[in-house]
């Protein structure tokens, strides 16, 4: 294997373009954690925003990495990029930095040995959660918590009934609530994070439950379902973006049939009433608090 890539660095870097892709939040990629010690050439990692997940990804990289082998690593100055040669000294490494785009860049050349690479990846590694009894794992959306806007939802949500799905499912808190409803016949849960997904498979063991790594976005509009939970995102590599929740409305549209209902919570700035209008025949807001709103949507 020669050549691994994390991410999806700026053009300007000139990422390789036949190099293998490893970010769990790519469908379809190889995992970083599989790849073997000391098998690898050169990585080009475009680190993520979180501390700890970004140790842990740069363990990852530096124990897959040959001696003598290649690490290409950038960041966004203010997501992370500017502890970035920090967090590389406390390895032991001799590197270059440089700044570039509003990034903060360093090319390693990897050592024979490499300090604290075991700690850096148990820190960084799904675990059991202590206090919320439940898998997860640094990196995943509110990976040790329920978020409010999930905990909101889960308060508001009646009996569902027939055939559903949970856009961007996280670690499964909502899917378990759903499914203390014996009408509902299957539920599939749906994530771009296959770190999410991985821990939902966990936490989640109803035998009425599908699970699929994808791209919400992408998936087929079948109008065949009876209900959609879901807490859209609005952030897009760290920064907001509303369009990401409008997509997700529309999507949930696509996916139910004539009469199915969509349970969704958003931020309460987020001005999502006139998407959900324009698809849905009726639309409810059954919550305004805690800085969420919580609708109930029929098509």
């Amino acid at each position: 294997m020669n050549s691994l890539i994390y991410g999806r660095p700026p053009a300007v870097f000139d990422p390789p373009m036949s190099a293998q892709q490893t970010s769990p939040l790519i469908p379809g990629s190889m995992a970083l954690e599989d790849v073997a010690p000391a098998s690898v050439d050169e990585i080009t990692l475009y680190a993520p925003p979180g501390a700890i997940e970004r140790r842990y990804v740069l363990a990852l990289a530096l124990r897959a990495l040959k001696a003598g082998g290649k690490l290409d690593v950038m960041a966004p100055k203010d997501k992370g990029g500017s502890r970035l040669g920090k967090e590389l000294k406390g390895f032991g490494l001799e590197f270059a930095e440089t700044a570039k785009a509003h990034h903060r860049r360093a090319i390693i050349t990897r050592p024979e040995t490499v300090e604290g690479l075991d700690e850096a990846i148990a820190a960084g590694a799904p675990r059991l959660v202590a206090g919320l009894d439940a898998w997860s794992q640094p990196g995943v959306f509110a990976w040790d918590r329920i978020d409010n806007g999930t905990a909101l939802l889960a308060d508001a949500l009646p009996a569902l009934k027939g055939n559903g799905i949970d856009l961007g499912c996280g670690y499964g808190a909502l899917a378990t609530v759903v499914l203390r409803s014996a009408a509902v016949k299957s539920l599939k849960l749906v994530d771009l994070d296959r770190r999410a997904v991985d821990a939902a498979k966990k936490n989640v063991t109803d035998e009425r439950v599908s699970f699929d790594w994808a791209d919400v976005r992408l998936l087929e509009g079948e109008g065949t379902l009876d209900f959609v939970v879901s807490n859209p995102p609005f952030h897009d590599g760290g920064i907001e973006d509303k369009r990401l929740g409008q997509k997700f409305i529309r999507k949930s549209a696509e996916l139910l049939k004539k009469g199915g209902v969509a349970w969704i919570v958003a931020n309460r700035h987020l001005p999502y009433e006139n998407d959900l209008n324009e698809v849905f025949k009726r639309v409810n807001m059954v919550a305004d608090q805690n800085g969420f709103k919580i609708f109930e949507a029929v098509k």
